[in-house]
């Protein structure tokens, strides 16, 4: 059992994740969707590959509390790895990380983003749900700020995904629980460090969100990640998780230090085959901060339909913006790595697309409708090509 060769093998499959469960077929993910690829791993042979892979240390905390989180470099990439237990018995989840990390264009995130990384203060949540890109946008963003500031950048993570390179800023990774015992510990320590901005993987109990609201109100850009569905719900969350009788205070409190809320899906686009965010975003103006600060989150679409002049978007908004774009990335290097104009062209096409010989392109008769967006046409395009 072999487990590296499985990661190659989905990462030449365009996977985004590996399912590995004793006495179950290897199953990955493409496109959202699960597929089995492989025959069935015996008990036996998966649990001593997964031990191998972990290590022994990590192994007896994995016994002790049956769930282990870690990130580790697997042959061609970077994993984020969570071993545990079934009914069948050892069980792991690989996430497969991008090689490289991208700034806001490379990530196919729209450009407007990039305003979110100019603010010296602040709280900026992303949010959506499991599995939708957050944590790949969220170093998207650092990576910006990197590239583009020279600042102080401390990241909290459990575990540590994306390995950044520090450019014109300096980024300190710390990983929980291996750097510090806790969220709450390592926030507290954090703020003595010096940042600039202060990165926090995940607020997910009331004492996380507390933290990361008064960080934000002493003069740090604060970037973290929540799960929910649209951005009310990521900041009628933020406000209910604590007790009703400070709410209204709290509710103050996110309504001054707000910078903006993002919210995203990933969406499939059969005409590049790549997945790509959809996003729905919320920037902090007087309408929106007195929506929050009111706690009526019920409003907050109707604000995100009538503030598109301010910046924000909705779903249906951003969607039409996909639509029109032609551009995509598909896995370009980070700026500042050493690439040339040469490779970056390159990365504009999909791996497994081989240029045609000129004299050997197929030509076509293609009907186009006057209502036909650019999605649809390409769509078309790549359905005659076939």
């Amino acid at each position: 059992m072999d487990i590296a060769h499985w990661v190659s093998h989905a990462r030449a499959l365009g996977a985004s994740d590996v399912l590995l469960e004793s006495d179950t077929p290897v199953v990955v993910r493409v496109h959202g969707e699960v597929q089995a690829i492989g025959d069935v791993i015996q008990h036996d042979a998966l649990e001593k590959s997964a031990r191998a892979l972990i290590g022994n240390k990590a192994w007896q905390q994995f016994e002790s509390r049956h769930s282990f989180d870690q990130s580790l470099m697997l042959r061609d990439g970077r994993c984020r790895i969570n071993v545990y237990r079934t009914l069948r018995g050892v069980a792991l989840a690989l996430r497969l990380l991008s090689p490289a990390v991208n700034d806001v264009r490379g990530a196919n995130l729209h450009p407007s983003l990039s305003r979110f990384t100019q603010q010296l203060t602040g709280l900026l949540i992303i949010s959506g749900p499991t599995g939708s890109g957050k944590s790949t946008t969220l170093a998207s963003l650092v990576e910006e700020i990197n590239r583009t500031r020279a600042c102080n950048i401390i990241t909290l993570e459990s575990p540590v995904e994306y390995l950044h390179t520090n450019r014109n800023s300096f980024v300190r990774q710390r990983e929980i629980p291996t750097h510090s015992p806790s969220y709450e510990q390592a926030i507290v320590d954090a703020l003595r460090e010096s940042p600039d901005v202060l990165v926090i993987g995940e607020m997910r109990t009331p004492d996380v969100m507390r933290l990361t609201l008064n960080a934000a109100e002493t003069g740090h850009l604060v970037v973290t990640t929540m799960h929910s569905a649209t951005c009310a719900e990521a900041l009628t969350r933020l406000c209910m998780s604590f007790p009703s009788d400070i709410q209204t205070s709290v509710r103050a409190q996110v309504a001054d230090c707000l910078v903006g809320v993002v919210c995203q899906r990933l969406e499939y686009l059969p005409a590049y085959r790549i997945r790509v965010p959809k996003c729905e975003i919320l920037t902090a103006t007087s309408a929106s901060r007195g929506t929050v600060r009111l706690g009526q989150f019920s409003h907050i679409p109707t604000v995100l339909q009538s503030s598109g002049e301010d910046g924000m978007w909705t779903f249906d908004r951003y969607e039409r913006w996909i639509a029109q774009k032609n551009d995509w990335s598909f896995g370009e290097k980070t700026p500042g790595d050493g690439s040339d104009g040469e490779s970056r062209r390159a990365s504009q096409a999909p791996a497994s697309a081989k240029p045609i010989p000129r004299e050997v392109q197929p030509t076509f008769d293609l009907e186009i409708d006057e209502e036909m967006d650019m999605h649809e046409i390409a769509k078309r395009i790549d359905e005659r090509k076939r």
